[in-house]
């Protein structure tokens, strides 16, 4: 029942009151001369007593009217007072400044202003209410607008701008349901109730409006209310600045624009020095939050404000932007090249946690891209190295510096939070992308690393011909804080790290003119590709042992079945027979049991498969290349 409904009806009401047709109770005429008793003068100007009903049928008609309008007017109260308890209850997109929207409303929307004047958008058509989240069926500001004013021109490459398919972004509503990834044993556990809140920060450069807008609303709808003091966007000197000065008018959003290109270290840092609360949570333009993701955060942080928190990160396919879940069983790690991999726990580790899922893992190193911490303590460490640019290197350098110094990194399984993974950087980096990043490595290298770090000078040589600039007051930072060696964190934190040793046999890329063998990121018993080479280690890193063995890591090139045909994978080296290779002359790779050798031809169907030995099969050439030279 609408307001201006009901307003009519009890308009309605009081005219008929005011008509004078009254109910009369009298069950027959006083006596004449008889002094009337509780009693009415009627139209025949005889007096009724009000013991008895008079029933005429106008009066008995205008007798229902009235109780219908009664009964109306109960009905507009009740409907009154129901939505002022979800008004109070439900603010979770509250607009800041609803005299400057154009509210619009198409299909089976509409709009209209609640008591204390917030000028609220309703639309079942164009923002579904997800059944796991009720608070946010309604508190939404003109959420297509704003996606339509940044979407794709007709004809446009819907992966052009972002790296990531836009079209299927766009197409999704910002507070789509996506599917639990915890444990049974998270969904259960309760959380402190004594939490401190937390200001989230975002930085962003030319991100899809979409995908930034999806960020916002998870954080909002998916954490309790209390526990998010703002939410800090530092716009990143985008081309279009409405990108996020429109989001400003979403309650608990504040926007901060740099006025040149600063990078994400220097924009953090200005979002992180802006922020009012304890905790600092940081965030990529391009996530979406998970039911209860925020409290075991919050909680770990709590309890020891020297620990570095971070979610178990979920992937959102760059394609059809699918959430899908991750395993909790993966940590942080590097190779000498100092790039950053997934890497499974010890089996040890995976046994012992069947019991108990929901315990904190400790891990070597972070993603970078999502983590909490606490703001002081944030400050003390030395907040992020400004003098790194763009993008690039900063994890590495606060994981070394947290655990050098006297904190703790740490991945909570009970927290999860999707992120959009892509295969290229949307944006330029000034100098190129490799020169950057070997410059903020370089940086790291330099502070934390000690006499270890000629092992990724020698995994990437190249890095000794980027300046790497001043890094005197970082070096006073680790004197103050009383930092750890290096070998201590290779002995305490990451014992796993094989120092390289002259026995080990030659090591390098395997090259096939200017492709190299590529692990693609993959983990365990994943297969391995052909991608252009870049010439710094990382994925593209290979080692012949002197027993055969071709090794990424901890991991080896894998014949599963011995069988031409077969497409070969990583799997955790133990020597077995089916791991172990001949690299012969001409550049053949052949397996030591059966004729068959490494080969190329299929890797963008099936990946690097293993094929009848072919001496003049350029596919089946391999040539190893060094990086020492």
């Amino acid at each position: 029942m609408k307001a201006s409904t009901c307003s009519r009806n009890l308009d309605r009401l009081q005219d008929r009151e005011d008509q004078g047709n009254r109910l009369a109770l009298a069950s027959k005429p006083n006596d004449p001369g008889e002094e009337p008793r509780l009693s009415y003068q009627g139209p025949e100007g005889l007096f009724y007593r009000s013991s008895e009903l008079l029933v005429d049928g106008e009066m008995l008609f205008d007798a229902v009217q009235m109780f219908g309008y009664t009964i109306i007017a109960l009905y507009c109260e009740m409907q009154f007072a129901a939505f002022r308890y979800w008004n109070n209850e439900n603010r979770a997109l509250r607009l800041k400044e609803p005299a400057s929207l154009a509210l619009t409303a198409s299909g089976n929307s509409g709009s209209y202003v609640d008591p204390d004047g917030t000028a609220i958008v309703m639309s079942s058509e164009l923002l579904p209410a997800p059944t796991s989240d009720p608070r946010v069926t309604w508190n939404y500001f003109d959420e297509q607008g704003y996606v339509s004013r940044g979407g794709l021109r007709a004809g446009e490459d819907p992966y052009a701008r972002n790296k990531f398919n836009q079209e299927a972004s766009d197409g999704l509503p910002s507070n789509r349901d996506i599917p639990d990834t915890r444990s049974a044993m998270c969904r259960m556990k309760q959380w402190r109730r004594d939490l401190p809140p937390t200001s989230v920060i975002i930085t962003f450069h030319n991100e899809a409006r979409s995908t930034l807008l999806r960020t916002v609303v998870s954080v909002l709808n998916r954490s309790p209310e209390h526990l998010i003091k703002e939410i800090i966007l530092v716009d990143d000197f985008s081309d279009h600045p409405e990108d996020g000065e429109e989001l400003s008018r979403i309650h608990k959003v504040r926007v901060i624009r740099n006025e040149k290109r600063e990078g994400l270290m220097r924009s953090r840092v200005r979002g992180a020095d802006a922020a009012t609360a304890s905790v600092l949570t940081f965030l990529d333009s391009h996530c979406e939050c998970n039911a209860d993701w925020l409290e075991p955060l919050l909680e770990r942080v709590a309890e020891d404000p020297t620990r570095v928190v971070c979610p178990v990160i979920d992937v959102i396919s760059m394609d059809t932007f699918q959430y899908i879940g991750a395993s909790a069983d993966l940590r942080g790690g590097f190779d000498w090249s100092l790039v950053f991999k997934w890497e499974y726990l010890s089996q040890a580790e995976r046994q012992a946690r069947q019991k108990d899922p929901t315990q904190a893992i400790r891990t070597p190193m972070i993603a970078g891209g999502l983590f909490v911490i606490n703001k002081a303590y944030f400050e003390k460490l030395g907040k992020y190295d400004t003098q790194m640019d763009v993008w690039g290197g900063e994890n590495l350098e606060i994981s070394f510096r947290v655990w050098q110094c006297g904190g703790n990194l740490e991945i909570i399984p009970c927290s999860r939070v999707g992120h959009v993974f892509r295969k290229r950087h949307p944006y330029s980096f000034p100098g190129g992308s490799g020169n950057v990043f070997a410059r903020n490595t370089r940086r790291a290298a330099e502070v934390w690393m000690d006499d270890y770090k000629q092992f990724y000078y020698n995994a990437v040589p190249l890095a000794r011909n980027i300046p790497y600039g001043n890094i005197q007051d970082r070096m006073e930072l680790k004197r103050r804080l009383h930092c750890k060696p290096f070998s201590w964190y290779l002995k305490n934190v990451y014992p796993e790290l094989v120092i390289p040793t002259s026995e080990g046999g030659p090591g390098g890329s395997l090259k096939q003119g200017t492709a190299c063998l590529d692990s693609m990121g993959h983990l365990l018993d994943g297969n391995v590709g052909l991608y252009p080479c870049h010439d710094t280690g990382g994925n593209q890193e290979w080692g012949l042992t002197k027993d055969g063995l071709i090794k990424h890591h901890d991991l080896c090139l894998t014949l599963p079945v011995y069988a031409k045909g077969t497409t070969l994978l990583m799997q955790i080296c133990d020597g077995s027979d089916n791991q172990k290779w001949r690299h012969l002359e001409g550049g053949l790779i052949r397996h030591t049991r059966i004729p068959v050798c490494v080969d190329s031809r299929y890797h963008a169907q099936r990946g690097i498969t293993a094929e009848k030995c072919d001496s003049n099969a350029e596919t089946q050439r391999w040539h190893l290349y060094n990086h020492n030279h």
